[in-house]
């Protein structure tokens, strides 16, 4: 432990070198810091180059406690996890919580490397039925997500995160299964969806997609938002990432507001069915 706020206090005074790297979380003006970190980082390698801005949202609320999540150039997402009693502490509490995810993210044990990727595989295949042989084959889970660590070696595990938040909501979508029965093999699948972010247009096909169970479904959507919003609150009280449960709750509410406003939406002829947009390229 002593060693890794060592490792900290180095990364602080190397990014933030006008700040006392003891009293940087102890700083009511964590706001601000969280944006100089980032501004500095992107000045310093051009990380993320295309999206230089932290982006904070307050939850809409008659009176406390307060919500606030921040998006960091990236994508990653975090909350403030403290049962706060004004907006602005709880923005403090977000930059606070992603802040020093930001600064862990720094530590040569958080990039990509072949011991972590070792690592990380054999933990993978403790927690599954499968085997180390099957690190090899692409076919396998196992193997998808081998390929995925070896392609994205030397990222540090928040760039390599939207990537897993895209598969993670494939999966949730049943797109991942749609994919395989078109014969797309998963390193297809892993080398086109790594050339792409997770923007409006790839939300609006996945809302799509929940229109079209709701139609064969119905009640579908609001279930999985019930149980989207409560997992998003689970995770941000526990001061996780909270962007695969966020977009879960955005896909979802943009698919419920497209249905109370255009009953027809999503007919079976519309072009822009998501399994035929997903399905596109092969």
């Amino acid at each position: 432990m002593d060693r890794t706020l060592e490792s900290l206090r180095h990364i602080i005074a190397q990014v933030l070198p006008h700040r006392d790297p003891a009293l940087v979380f102890k700083d009511l003006n964590v706001v601000s810091m969280l944006q100089e970190f980032w501004e500095s980082k992107q000045q310093q390698r051009a990380a993320f180059p295309s999206e230089g801005v932290v982006v904070y949202e307050s939850l809409p609320s008659p009176g406390p406690p307060y919500v606030s999540y921040v998006t960091l150039p990236g994508g990653s997402c975090f909350g403030n996890f403290q049962c706060c009693l004004s907006r602005a502490e709880a923005r403090r509490d977000a930059a606070k919580v992603a802040l020093i995810n930001s600064l862990f993210n720094e530590l040569p044990s958080r990039r990509i490397t072949k011991e972590f990727i070792m690592e990380s595989v054999q933990e993978a295949v403790a927690s599954t039925s499968g085997t180390l042989d099957d690190a090899d084959d692409p076919s396998t889970s196992i193997g998808a997500y081998h390929y995925m660590l070896e392609s994205n070696m030397g990222k540090t595990m928040l760039e390599f995160q939207e990537l897993m938040t895209i598969f993670q909501l494939l999966h949730w979508n049943g797109s991942l299964k749609a994919l395989r029965e078109t014969k797309c093999s998963r390193q297809e699948v892993i080398s086109y969806y790594s050339q792409y972010s997770l923007d409006e247009k790839m939300r609006s096909h996945m809302a799509l997609d929940w229109i079209m169970k709701e139609r064969e479904s119905p009640g579908i959507l609001s279930q999985e938002l019930r149980m989207a919003l409560r997992e998003l609150e689970e995770a941000r009280k526990a001061g996780q990432e909270l962007r695969f449960y966020k977009e879960k709750k955005e896909i979802l509410s943009l698919a419920l507001t497209q249905i109370y406003s255009d009953p027809d939406a999503a007919s079976p002829s519309d072009d822009q069915l998501s399994l035929t947009a997903l399905c596109g390229y092969h």
